[in-house]
């Protein structure tokens, strides 16, 4: 029987190196999409998904229980999006030097199935160029909020104990969000 997150947390802090293997094992793809949906920068989610393995490893002993390891893991992965966001906003307005699409070998989806067609790839590829530049314009907290509900299946209290806010203000978000992306991919 594997052992839980929560134990595997309580090995890391005793420093034991195969529990965080286990761990990163574990997480490293959902941290990682995650963060490359807030961020829409390949190259900056594999950054700070690394960086939040690195804080789990250091921080494990902090962990205390009260909620789920998966939503403790997700608010240091969600805080550092957007400490990474808030730190990079003034760069990215005096010299843009990369968008989405820039890089030829940049996979946008990797279909769930192989069953799909020439159609639905494109449809697919057709609906994130769109989705992509309007989540990049909400708020850090309703794009961490909206992706967390509907990547993540997380439930409003596991976003709000992610995003530090109350259950009500995270439905907020992601009411908001969702508003703002239908008005954002209709007008467009």
């Amino acid at each position: 029987m594997e052992p839980s997150d929560e134990e595997l947390c309580r090995k890391i802090a005793e420093r034991d190196g195969a529990a965080f293997e286990l761990m990163v094992d574990r997480h490293q793809g959902r941290a990682y999409r995650l963060a490359s949906s807030i961020l829409g920068n390949e190259a900056d989610a594999r950054d700070v998904s690394q960086d939040a393995f690195i804080r789990l490893y250091e921080s494990a002993g902090r962990f205390d229980g009260r909620s789920r390891f998966s939503t403790w893991f997700y608010r240091i992965l969600v805080n550092l999006c957007i400490d990474h966001q808030r730190k990079n906003r003034w760069w990215k307005r005096l010299a843009p030097l990369a968008s989405l699409g820039d890089d030829p070998d940049e996979r946008a989806f990797d279909p769930p199935s192989s069953e799909a067609g020439p159609e639905d790839e494109a449809m697919l590829k057709q609906s994130i160029s769109r989705l992509r530049p309007a989540l990049a314009k909400l708020s850090p907290q309703q794009r961490a909020a909206v992706l967390l509900q509907t990547q993540e299946g997380f439930t409003s209290r596991e976003i709000g104990e992610v995003l530090k806010c109350s259950e009500a203000t995270a439905r907020v978000h992601v009411h908001r969000g969702i508003a703002q992306l239908r008005k954002l991919i209709v007008n467009e």
